[in-house]
C-alpha cells in the first residue's frame, strides 16, 4: 500500500511537471512578448512538449485520469500548433513556379572554422548553384579560395569580418549584381540579385539576426522588425530567396511573422517537420532548428539537412523552382556583374 501511494504521488508530480512544461511551450509559441525567457522557452518548445508526452504516459499508467486528460488536451493544442510542419503543402502557396530550378546551400561556418576542403567538396558533389554563408572571416575567405571555391562558384559578394562571427558572403555560379548590406542589423546581413536568365533578377538575402541568448532581447526583436520590413519591401519581386541562420525557430512568433507577404519556409512547405540544425559540436545531437530557407514566388521542391565539417551548424540544401512573370517578358533585371 505504501509503495502504491508513493507511485501515485510520483505520477502526480511527473504529470504536473509535464503539464506545466507543455503550457509553457504553448504560451511561448503564441506570445508576442520578446523577453529572453520567452525566446529561450520558444526555442525549446518541442522538448517541453516531449516532457508533456512523458507525463501523459505516466499518469495514464497510474490511472490519474484528470491529469492524464489535461495532458492530452495540452498535447492536442501542441499538435494543432506544430502538426502542420509535417504535412506536405500545409503552409500553402499562391504560386505555381514554371521557371528554372537552382540549388541553394545554407551554411553557418562557425566563425570561419568549417573545413574549407570539405565544404568545397560538398559544393561540387551536390552541384550547388548558390551558397549563402554566415560567420565568414577573412582567413576563411582565403582558405576557401585556396580550396577552389571561387573556381566552382566564381561570382561573389563578400563582407567578411577579420576574426569575429559577424561576417557573411554569397558565392554563386550565377552572375550577381547590386549587392548591399541590410541597414540597421546588428550583424552583417546581405542582399544581392542573381541573374538566372529570367526577365527579372532573383532577390537573394543572406541573413543572420543577432542571437538572443547572448544579446539583449531588444536587439533580437529589433533585428527581426528590420528584417521583416526589408522582406515586405522585397515581396513585390517575382522571386525572393531568404537563406540564413535566423537564430529563431518555427516556435518563435517573430520568425513566423516573416512569412507574411507570401513567404514560405522550405521545411514547412515540404512537410519536413522540425529540422534541428544547432548545435552539432556537442556530444548530443542538434536540438534546435534555427537555419532556414524561405522563398516567395519561387518554391522549394526538395530540402536536405547536411553535415558541415568543422561547424557547429548543419547546412541546408534546397532545390528552388523559380517563377516567371509573363507580363514582364523582355525586361531585364539590370546589368548583372560578377565579383
Amino acid at each position: 500500500m505504501r509503495g502504491s501511494t508513493a507511485a501515485r504521488r510520483a505520477a502526480t508530480v511527473i504529470g504536473g511537471v509535464g503539464i506545466a512544461s507543455g503550457v509553457a511551450a504553448l504560451v511561448a509559441f503564441r506570445s508576442g512578448a520578446s523577453t529572453n525567457v520567452v525566446i529561450v522557452a520558444a526555442s525549446f518548445a518541442p522538448l517541453l512538449m516531449a516532457v508533456t508526452v512523458v507525463g501523459a504516459i505516466v499518469t495514464a499508467a497510474a490511472r490519474q485520469w484528470v491529469l492524464s486528460g489535461i495532458s492530452a488536451l495540452v498535447l492536442a493544442l501542441g499538435a494543432w500548433s506544430f502538426g502542420p510542419l509535417w504535412v506536405d503543402g500545409a503552409a500553402g502557396s499562391d504560386t505555381d513556379p514554371q521557371g528554372p530550378s537552382i540549388r541553394v546551400m545554407q551554411s553557418n561556418i562557425m566563425v570561419g572554422s568549417a573545413d574549407p576542403q570539405a565544404l568545397v567538396q560538398t559544393v561540387r558533389e551536390r552541384k550547388i548553384d548558390v551558397l549563402a554563408i554566415q560567420e565568414l572571416t577573412e582567413p576563411a575567405v582565403a582558405a576557401l579560395r585556396t580550396a577552389g571555391l571561387e573556381e566552382t562558384l566564381p561570382h561573389t559578394f563578400l563582407a567578411p569580418h577579420a576574426t569575429e562571427g559577424g561576417g557573411a558572403g554569397v558565392y554563386s555560379r550565377l552572375p550577381l549584381s547590386n549587392g548591399r548590406t541590410v541597414a540597421g542589423m546588428a550583424l552583417t546581413n546581405l542582399a544581392v540579385e542573381l541573374d538566372a536568365g529570367l526577365p527579372r533578377s532573383v532577390q537573394l538575402y543572406d541573413v543572420h539576426p543577432v542571437p538572443a541568448y547572448i544579446a539583449p532581447a531588444a536587439d533580437w526583436t529589433e533585428d527581426f522588425d528590420r528584417l521583416r520590413d526589408e522582406m515586405d519591401r522585397a515581396a513585390a519581386q517575382d522571386n525572393v530567396i531568404v537563406s540564413g541562420d535566423f537564430n529563431a525557430t518555427y516556435a518563435h512568433r517573430k520568425f513566423r511573422d516573416l512569412r507574411r507577404g507570401g513567404y514560405v519556409d522550405a521545411a514547412d512547405q515540404l512537410g519536413a517537420g522540425i529540422l534541428p540544425t544547432y548545435p552539432t559540436d556537442k556530444r548530443y545531437p542538434a536540438i534546435v532548428g534555427i537555419d532556414h530557407i524561405l522563398t516567395k514566388g519561387a518554391q522549394a521542391t526538395s530540402l536536405e539537412r547536411i553535415h558541415v565539417a568543422g561547424s557547429d551548424h548543419h547546412g541546408l540544401v534546397a532545390d528552388v523552382r523559380l517563377g516567371t512573370d509573363r507580363n514582364d517578358a523582355g525586361q531585364n533585371g539590370g546589368g548583372p556583374t560578377s565579383g
